[in-house]
């Protein structure tokens, strides 16, 4: 699967008081929206999905032994223009807040996403809470997400603004909607987790530029082994799995973390790229880069992308039980 939206479901058109054929509607469209691919995905793409595992499951919240806190920038299709010169390759950029909260048996969390790809700048506001409990060796969470949506299109960008009648005169459309998303995840400290949501659970609808949002399913999971002989390195594979049951998109990874200071390591996504993932802990500090190889049809376009995510938790004390849990975030 490829970087962008169900775009001919999650974007359509803003020409108010116009009168305008299907035909013409329906072509522009697709002229628009040409160059962007048209493969299915809503929410963004993160390679450091490891890392930022509450934007898709709100069960993930309360993780770390405190209020943690991650930022992310990324660039996609770095280089790439299209025939007008404009450079849509998607960035986005993220800041997440989670943690556990003794007095409700769980954890809160929240997000703020922007997405921008093409001629459409996307934001996310998601709060979500998580609750906990013990099961088995394990813990088993359970989350629920309000998603508040909000999409605009800049026309005046576009060069047929200039020259054709339908769309001159616009400068910009915008909607917004709101959402919602739940999950559940399942962890065994040191050892491994499983996770399962949904997003766009009720794949809301807009009226203003006329998208509406696809349901979205995803499946992680991830397991710890340290390495017999060498206690020092310990080896993290983990995949990430989406799905709009239309189409659908696989990323594996696996990370060598060594002292628990300095890890690094490979990821797939299939059918888009290969990632070199490097990162390391300076005094509670979590710095990760991840460099995109495009293996798309794209790749002769395009130098690949660039992702960059900071981490840091500030420690809370919390029961016994809970310090034993670690994830891949809190290395």
């Amino acid at each position: 699967m490829t970087r962008n939206r169900s775009t001919f479901t999650h974007v359509a058109c803003y020409f108010p008081g116009k009168t305008i054929s299907w035909f013409r509607r329906s072509l522009l469209i697709i002229v628009i929206l040409l160059p962007f691919a048209v493969k299915s995905q809503q929410s963004a793409l993160i390679t450091h999905y490891m890392f930022t595992d509450v934007y898709f499951n709100p069960a993930c919240a309360g993780g770390a032994e405190g209020i943690n806190v991650t930022g992310l920038l990324r660039q996609q299709w770095i280089g790439f223009k299209d025939a007008d010169g404009n450079t849509p390759g998607p960035q986005t950029y993220m800041i997440s807040i989670d943690s556990p909260i003794k007095f409700l048996h769980g954890a809160a969390e929240g997000s703020i996403v922007q997405d921008n790809i093409g001629f459409f700048k996307n934001i996310e506001v998601r709060v979500g809470y998580a609750y906990q409990a013990s099961l088995g060796a394990g813990e088993l969470s359970a989350g629920l997400q309000l998603d508040l949506f909000n999409s605009k299109i800049d026309f005046s960008s576009i060069k047929a603004v200039e020259t054709d009648d339908l769309l001159n005169g616009l400068s910009k459309g915008n909607d917004f909607v709101a959402d919602a998303g739940l999950g559940v995840l399942y962890k065994v400290p040191d050892k491994y987790y499983i996770g399962l949501s949904c997003d766009k659970l009720l794949q809301s609808k807009a009226s203003k530029i006329y998208y509406n949002l696809k349901r979205e399913y995803f499946l992680t999971a991830g397991y710890y082994w340290i390495i017999p002989g060498h206690p020092d390195f310990e080896l993290q594979p983990s995949l990430f799995f989406r799905t709009d049951a239309a189409a659908f998109q696989l990323d594996l990874s696996a990370l060598l973390v060594y002292n628990k200071k300095v890890w690094g390591g490979l990821a797939y996504r299939m059918t888009d790229a290969v990632s070199v993932l490097a990162g390391m802990n300076i005094k509670g500090i979590k710095i990760g880069l991840a460099y995109d190889i495009s293996t798309s049809s794209l790749s002769k376009y395009n130098s690949g992308g660039l992702e960059v995510m900071l981490n840091y938790c500030f420690k809370i004390k919390m029961e016994k039980f809970r310090k034993s849990y670690k994830n891949a975030r809190f290395l």
